[in-house]
Order: C-alpha cells, then structure tokens, then sequence
C-alpha cells in the first residue's frame, strides 16, 4: 500500500514515499480504508524524536482516521464493511494513519458523523476528543459556569464550542489571525494574546474579580499559574502540557489540577459524533493537502498563522 514514512527522527526531510505492506485485522480489529488524516503537534514531536512513545524508523505515524471499513475481524460485531468511521489510533508502539489502510482495535472506532465529509471528520477525533475530555469529563463543566481556555487552535477550537454547548460563558485566549473566528465559534470574548492581557480583560469585564470556574491550559509554560488569579476557589484546572512556575496561592484556593493524556476509546468520539448531529460542533480545518505533501503540512503545523487543521488528503478526493 501507499504511505508516508519517516526514515529517520528529525526534520520534514524525513519524509519518503514508499509502498509497504498492507496490515491485516486481527480478531478484534478493523481493516480501514483511510480517506483522510490530519496532522497534530504530537505527529511534529514523534516525528522529531519519538523514541519515548515506542516508535522506530522507518515507519508510519498519524493519528487521526476517517475512512471506510474494508474488513473485520472474526469476533468484531459492531462494524461491517462499508460503515464510514473515524477515530484516532494508539500512540505507543503502533503504526500510523499517513497511509492508504489501518488497523484499529474496534474499541476505539466509532461511526463517523453522516453530515461530515471525510476531511473534516479526520478534524476531530484526537483534538476534539481531547477538549471533550477536558471540558465534560475531567473539568466537570456546568451550565452557567465560565470556562476560561488559553489557546484557540486546534484542541482549543472545539474545547470552545464543546464548553459554550454546555451552557457555560467561554473565554479563550488567542492568536489575531483567529479573534473574531473564536468569538463565531462561541467565545463571548476572544483575548488577543499578544496586544491583551487576558487577567486585565477578565477583571475589568466581568463582575467578579475570580469570575473563572474552569481553566484549560493548551499552551503550556506558565499559563497554567498565571490563571490562579482569577479562578474562584475550588475551581479546576485541566491541562495538556506539563505546568512550569511559581503556585503561589493556588493551594489556599483549593484549587483542583488534572494532567490529560488521551485515552483511546469510542466514547468520546460518540459524544462528539452526536454534538455534530446536533448542530452545537463543526470542525476547524485550515486547510486540506494530498499526503504526499505531508512534508509541507508538518511545516504548517510548526509554523504560525493557521485558523484550524491542517487535514491530509489520503484517498485523493
């Protein structure tokens, strides 16, 4: 089959064109016939040095799907072929989604969402299963809460509308290029993190001096700290990057911190299947790219200036 390899850890120039053997489903697997990818900071980060998640060149990475099920195995019953799924595989040891099939446990496959093109659905699985886990799972949010999110991009983007779904006030710290589309999306203030200073916007705007009950950190650094100020006490905090800084009054706060990895597993992807349904989640895509300019695409993710996705194009539609 067709397929994006890394030969080696480092730049995009590790990139090459290959055909390699086409994986076989075990027992509880799917055979996916992948339509499309995208590409995340994680696929930057193994493919610049991935030997902490178990991978070794040359080999496959991605992990985003949406395609059509080509085969089952013997003891799958919730798949057939021809159902259109999405998902995002295992990290660890496993072999990516840059490549023309794929092979996933059924236990973290779900049916794509019917009104979704493959290009957007391949959008959502790992950064909207990301801020489902964030905002609904691990922060716990409610109607009528204010959710403050730094960063807007990509996990942030659906963390937005996830949060503003659940009847909470959405504020989000993000790029220029992206103020006005994360304020569309749900935000009832979008902050200009390189003119604004989102303390000063949330003290001098909203009514109460700690006005935040929830706070998610895609940012990383000391963002995570920076936001004690203004979170009310026993508020949360969930974050995607290990925190840095000084905690200075966040333990008289009571305040309750949760480190996220993502789980794999249909859950979250069922819940954000039927927020699509609903009306209440679209998926951001910047843009969309053949695979074989995967090269082209990690540039794009590594750079700045993007308002969405960058979503690989596998099957050439």
């Amino acid at each position: 089959m067709d397929a994006m390899v890394i030969t080696d850890f480092g730049g995009t120039e590790v990139f090459e064109r290959r055909d390699v053997e086409k994986p076989s489903p075990g027992p509880r697997d799917v055979l996916v016939r992948v339509h499309a990818s995208s590409v995340n900071p994680v696929d930057c980060k193994i493919r610049q040095a991935g030997s902490w998640a178990g991978i070794s060149p040359p080999t496959v990475i991605g992990y985003d799907v949406s395609g059509v099920v080509e085969e089952v195995g013997e003891t799958v019953t919730d798949f057939e072929a021809g159902d259109e799924v999405f998902y995002t595989p295992e990290i660890f040891g496993e072999q990516g989604s840059y490549a023309e099939y794929h092979v996933a446990d059924e236990s973290v496959v779900a049916r794509k969402p019917e009104s979704l093109s493959h290009a957007e659905a391949a959008a959502l699985p790992l950064a909207g299963g990301t801020a489902w886990e964030a905002i609904v799972t691990r922060g716990d949010v409610t109607a009528g809460e204010t959710v403050l999110i730094h960063g807007a991009g990509g996990v942030g983007s659906h963390a937005v509308q996830i949060a503003a779904a659940s009847g909470a006030t959405v504020v989000a710290t993000t790029s220029p290029e992206t103020v006005a589309q994360t304020e569309d999306i749900g935000a009832v203030r979008a902050v200009d993190y390189e003119s604004e200073d989102f303390e000063s916007v949330l003290e001098t705007e909203f009514d109460d001096r700690e006005p935040v009950d929830l706070v998610f950190d895609t940012v990383g650094g000391e963002t995570l700290v920076e936001s004690t100020d203004v979170t009310k006490p026993h508020g949360r905090m969930v974050t995607v990057l290990e925190p840095e800084g000084e905690w200075g009054n966040a333990y008289q706060k009571n305040l309750t911190v949760e480190m996220l990895f993502l789980e794999r597993d249909r859950r979250p992807l069922d819940a954000l299947r039927r927020l699509v349904d609903g009306g209440h989640l679209e998926p951001v895509v910047d843009s969309v790219v053949p695979l074989e300019d995967v090269a082209k695409a990690h540039e794009m993710v590594e750079g700045s200036g993007l308002t969405g996705k960058v979503v690989l194009d596998v099957a050439g539609e």
